[in-house]
């Protein structure tokens, strides 16, 4: 059974700011801890395999990141609120080689359904959207190095080819964040075979940038934790700038995960789902800011809920604002467009990804319910952080991701059948709270309960949500450990240089 290492010793000192990088191969068990297991070991060394079966030469070089599990504060960083991930022992590696007699990017995958690509090394190339390709995230973490180095106005390296070799183990869909993993992976991994060192702050920054290339208005959440995830804590997880605070997990907790199998494609959903979202919530900034006195012209400046907040207090007199004074229902984009007094498309003309949001929608912008799930959300993040460290009861933390559950599904709109069902499953099965996690429309369901509790509520979960998706085909049962799992905070990116 898993426990937590509420005292855990730390990949790195906390003070290291830098990717730990190991020079002497694969210090898998500084990484993985007591995580790692003999398929761990033998993944490496099949990934290395097929690398130099296919390239003729191993690689240079390994990066890992991971996915994560967001345990409270859904749809809130892109608005610039504080979020409370942990990041999970399920990763992405990317194995590199230089390849100097090239001018191409060869990108392949362990995995036959993800067919092999070649790409130009100009880092200046448009990411293809249209083709929905899944080496696109490949090319958003190589950009962002070259992005990030032009911002900051370090000299560029000469481009290069280079060989990548792409291993994944997060479920695509769930909810997880495996985009931000092969993301983040593949941004450490030409980091280092270029020989670049950034900080984590630097590296979660601009991955969070780039994967926007990708289509979706993404906040920076999956990143960040992705960078600087520690074994033994969840991280508060600020915005603007960047940063992360250990959030030690009480005595006697633990996190379940289960993937209720609807897939949630965000990139290929974005227009009516989350980048939706976005859409609306900086609409929301701007009529709530007008309503609360600004100016129009004042008002058309705000981009997010939390600057409006500074114009009210604190987050319960921001949630009690947007309550009282946006109205229920839609506002059409005609009424919109009387408020702000120009068009929707001009207010969104320098971004692709909102421009798309309007041309497909035809059922309005919902203002009222989505500001009033953000600050009553941001709230209970807060909240959640201060029953860790009050070491207070379990349930205390459970009723909050209950709560933030409700909210997601009544006020955000961002459940489905299949989560809704699972998060019932886990709490009839003995868990303290269950709220789904990620993106949503789809993927996975995070749910607390004590320690000693975790093989009964496993059992109870696979008979009552899983033992139909077997029968149905839509699962094996053999295959139940990868959909269903306890998991332990873990650590965060790493290299592992081979030559």
């Amino acid at each position: 059974s898993l426990s937590f290492a509420h005292d855990a010793s730390v990949v790195e000192p906390r003070t290291m700011s830098t990717i730990p990088t190991f020079d002497r191969g694969l210090n898998l068990k500084e990484v993985y801890g007591e995580q790692l297991g003999d398929a761990d070991e033998s993944r490496y060394a099949k990934l290395i395999a097929a690398f130099t079966e296919l390239h003729g030469a191993k690689p240079d070089l390994l990066a890992r990141s991971p996915g994560r599990v967001n345990l409270i504060g859904e749809h809130i960083d892109y608005e610039g609120y504080s979020v409370l991930p942990m990041a999970i022992a399920l990763d992405t590696i990317v194995a590199v080689r230089i390849d100097a007699s090239s001018k191409k990017l060869t990108v392949s995958n362990t995995d036959p359904k993800y067919t092999t690509k070649e790409l130009d090394t100009d880092p200046s190339q448009a990411v293809d959207t249209a083709s929905l390709h899944w080496t696109n995230y490949v090319m958003c973490g190589y950009k962002g190095v070259f992005d990030f180095l032009r911002e900051s106005n370090k000299p560029l390296p000469s481009e290069v080819g280079l060989q990548i070799m792409v291993d994944g183990r997060v479920p695509t869909g769930s909810g997880l964040s495996s985009s931000s993993a092969l993301t983040c992976a593949t941004a450490v991994a030409v980091m280092a075979a270029r020989d670049l060192s950034f900080t984590k702050l630097e590296v979660a920054d601009f991955t969070c940038k780039c994967e926007r290339h990708c289509g979706t208005q993404s906040g920076g959440m999956d990143q960040a934790i992705s960078i600087m995830g520690q074994t033994g804590v969840a991280k508060l997880v600020d915005f603007n700038p960047v940063r992360a605070t250990d959030v030690k997990l009480p005595e006697g907790a633990a996190f379940l995960i289960g993937n209720c199998l609807a897939v949630s494609n965000k990139a290929e959903t974005a227009h009516e789902r989350y980048n939706l979202r976005v859409v609306e919530c900086r609409l929301a900034s701007i009529v709530l800011a007008m309503e609360l006195g600004k100016s129009q012209a004042e008002a058309l400046e705000y981009s997010t809920l939390s600057q409006v907040q500074q114009l009210v207090g604190n987050l319960e007199e921001s949630e009690k604002a947007a309550g009282e004074k946006l109205h229920e229902g839609a506002y059409s984009p005609d009424e919109l467009e009387s408020i702000l007094g120009k068009s929707l498309e001009a207010l969104f003309a320098d971004s692709p990804a909102s421009l798309l949001v309007l041309k497909h929608n035809t059922n309005g912008f919902q203002l009222r319910n989505r500001s009033v799930h953000v600050y009553s959300e941001a709230a209970r993040v807060h909240k959640f952080a201060a029953e860790c460290a009050a070491n207070t009861s379990l349930q205390a933390l459970g009723d909050l991701m209950n709560a933030s559950h409700e909210s997601c599904r009544e006020r955000y709109e961002c459940s489905c059948k299949e989560l809704d069902e699972l998060v019932a499953a886990f709490r009839s099965s003995g868990a303290m709270g269950s709220r789904l996690t990620g993106a949503g429309w789809g993927g996975c369901v995070v749910a607390l309960v004590q320690q000693n509790m975790i093989q009964e509520v496993l059992a109870k979960v696979k008979e009552s949500f899983y033992s139909a998706r077997f029968k149905a085909g839509i699962l094996s049962e053999s295959s139940i450990g990868d959909a269903l799992f306890a998991s332990l905070p873990s650590s965060g990116a790493a290299i592992f240089k081979l030559n």
